[in-house]
């Protein structure tokens, strides 16, 4: 898969330029002069995934694939990416996949490499346990692996902190549970979480690390309305305290808080941030060769006290496009994009993107 993307107005963090992603938008000329282009092929994926037989047994099923979107130490680098790399045999899976916080199936058919701001989107390691599917519904439970954003916030400028190390503490893993029911006319998921946030910080390499924590929790309604034809509803809300590096873009998991005395602080605390998502798509079938989906999501996240001027506060997200399909190998097609990122602060700008790409599908059979 190749993408053309060219931005108008507005101008997203370089390593990071080939998604579009609110919380990487420039305030004020952050980064450089508007009007960008570049062409990626990061969305390009390779995998296998089958389904082996066991003599006297339930069969395995497995799945690995990565895509080339290099992420943490690698971001902006066209790199592997591990997506998934999991096997579940009978009602026991093992591996990294989707969250079960995560409803996959609402991510609405467009073509931008990251997708609504506003969504619980997370690959995780994780051991799950389905005790519960039949044909219109399940109930899984999972394990997942702990991964903290933590937001220092201001604790540099209190006097005594200036040189203060931060720094997550992850003893817990995180657990999660998902329910889903299923019909003719699409589905309904409640997913939650429940989590361990944790922090050290110590003022010099030769004092020893303080430690803390706050709960993290979270509650994401999901649904897929099938209207007629093909057509398609997505909708999902999320709330929830702590759950950041859960959502698809924008927030920290905990950060400072601060009480007042006098106008002077009086004494530091640590919080699980809140933060609210909500997304709505509605994917349209012109017909079997063309399709289209317009929508528009936002993340919203009640700052503390003690956080930086600058820290994301509000990402918003909207999209159209028009995919063509002259046969089932082959897709190509267009779309706008507009964004908007708000700081703690109140400061804000927005970005205006435009992207063509082409998919080319191939399956080989072993």
């Amino acid at each position: 898969m190749a993408d053309l993307i060219q931005d108008f107005n507005g101008r997203l963090a370089p390593e990071w330029d080939s998604a579009f992603r609110p919380s990487r938008i420039g305030i004020d000329g952050q980064f450089g002069d508007d009007g960008q282009s570049t062409v990626s092929v990061k969305q390009s994926r390779l995998g296998i995934r089958g389904l082996l037989s066991i003599p006297d047994a339930q069969p395995l099923s497995y799945k690995v694939e990565f895509d080339l979107y290099g992420t943490g130490d690698d971001a902006g680098k066209t790199t592997p990416r591990l997506r998934h790399f999991f096997g579940e045999w009978g009602s026991l899976l093992a591996g990294q996949t989707d969250t079960l916080f995560m409803d996959g199936d609402v991510f609405p058919n467009t073509i931008d490499a990251w997708g609504p701001t506003g969504m619980v989107f997370y690959r995780n390691a994780q051991l799950r346990w389905t005790p519960l599917r039949t044909e219109h519904s399940h109930f899984a439970l999972a394990l997942e692996r702990p991964s903290d954003d933590i937001d220092p916030g201001n604790l540099r400028l209190f006097p005594g902190l200036e040189g203060v190390e931060v720094q997550d503490d992850e003893k817990l893993p995180d657990f999660t549970a998902q329910f889903r029911y299923s019909s003719d006319w699409g589905h309904v998921q409640l997913g939650g979480i429940l989590r361990r946030v944790g922090f050290e910080l110590r003022q010099s390499s030769s004092e020893p690390w303080v430690s803390g924590s706050e709960t993290g929790w979270g509650i994401n309604l999901s649904s897929a309305i099938a209207l007629d034809g093909n057509n398609r509803l997505l909708l999902q809300a999320v709330y929830g305290e702590g759950i950041a590096s859960y959502m698809n873009d924008g927030g920290m998991d905990l950060a400072p808080s601060a009480r007042f005395e006098a106008g002077a602080v009086s004494s530091l605390d640590s919080t699980a941030v809140p933060l609210l998502g909500i997304m709505a798509y509605y994917d349209h079938w012109w017909n079997p060769r063309w399709s289209s989906s317009i929508g528009y999501s936002f993340t919203r996240v009640d700052n503390t006290n003690f956080q930086a001027p600058d820290a994301f506060s509000k990402g918003e997200y909207a999209s159209l496009n028009l995919l063509h399909y002259p046969n089932q190998r082959v897709m190509l097609g267009a779309e706008l994009m507009w964004g908007q990122r708000e700081n703690n602060d109140g400061g804000s700008d927005d970005a205006f993107r435009f992207q063509f790409s082409v998919k080319y599908s191939f399956g080989i059979n072993l």
